[in-house]
């Protein structure tokens, strides 16, 4: 049976609606097929290179060999620096600009396929938090021998392919993550067992569509535990209170809404939990430092893979 997030060749991207980008999901063979795909940026197809703004319901890890330009990822915008790896999470917003466009090779991969290494899903938000890391030459041909070997494997498909192809992930993410932060920052503190699962909970939670404007209350109602151990849970795995983290996705919410779409300023708030949109104004700056709609004029860019709102600002 098909996985939700994959779907066989020649099915369109889910349809993009009003505040919506386009979504992508893993292409694969047949229904048996796994959820996993690599090969080079011509071997995967011309979506690999997309210059317009889109998301997937996959994990992708770019490593770019050569090319110019700038990727685009959520609001950061990193110029292509060969070599370089970058790694794009399930659900944020990229795309490619400029340039001569990325050479190198793509490994792509859903959530379902990290069943044998399912802490692999923890490193793998780290990474895609700081999304792009510089290589040396060692790195470079650590990295791009990994991916060559997970090439031949999914070309190949000998016996055992699949546990071959899981493992060989394991090794890269693994090693991806030991690639220095570009921000000098280190790691945060991790917790475990069931805290670690507690906050990994949270993590998604106040990412899926809806969430903008749940208190830590409520969050912990729909996780099935106390404020109090949520608070706990989430301070011990980052560091940082439950609170603060949902004011963080709420305005990263109406980041990307001003800068990928065209709903107004008051729809903006509206999708983020605030019925007032002069008191979503005061939230925004005391946040961000600058108003909704300076935010927009900054950042937003001048094509638009999106419908045009339905109410006047």
């Amino acid at each position: 049976m098909t996985r939700s997030t994959t779907v066989l060749p020649g099915a369109p991207a889910l349809p993009a609606g009003p505040g919506d980008v386009p979504l992508h999901r893993l292409e694969v063979p047949s229904p048996t097929a796994l959820p996993f795909a690599v090969g080079s940026f011509e071997e995967v197809g011309p979506l690999s290179r997309w210059d317009r703004p889109h998301r997937h319901t996959f994990y992708e890890i770019v490593h770019v060999r050569a090319g110019s330009g700038t990727h685009a990822v959520d609001l950061a915008r990193w110029p292509v620096e060969p070599p370089q790896l970058a790694v794009i999470l399930p659900g944020q917003v990229h795309h490619w600009e400029g340039g001569q466009g990325p050479e190198g090779s793509l490994v792509l991969f859903t959530d379902d396929f990290l069943v044998d290494h399912p802490g692999d899903r923890e490193l793998l938000r780290e990474l895609g938090a700081h999304c792009r890391y510089g290589l040396d030459a060692g790195q470079d041909r650590s990295i791009g021998g990994l991916i060559a070997e997970l090439a031949a494997e999914y070309r190949q498909r000998a016996p055992g392919h699949e546990s071959v192809l899981r493992s060989l992930l394991h090794v890269l993410i693994v090693r991806a993550a030991r690639l220095p932060c570009r921000t000098g920052q280190g790691r945060e503190p991790r917790a475990h067992g069931r805290t670690a699962a507690v906050a990994e909970a949270f993590a998604e939670l106040i990412t899926r569509p809806g969430a903008a404007g749940r208190t830590v209350r409520e969050c912990a109602d729909r996780l099935g535990v106390s404020p109090g151990y949520l608070t706990q849970a989430v301070r011990a795995a980052t560091g940082r209170p439950p609170g603060r983290l949902l004011i963080e996705a709420r305005v990263y919410q109406a980041q990307q809404m001003l800068t990928h779409t065209e709903l107004t300023v008051r729809q903006v708030a509206a999708r983020t939990g605030f019925d007032d949109p002069a008191y979503f104004g005061r939230f925004f700056r005391r946040e961000t430092g600058s108003s909704p709609g300076a935010f927009r004029k900054h950042h937003s860019r001048h094509h638009q893979s999106l419908e045009a709102p339905s109410a006047p600002a």
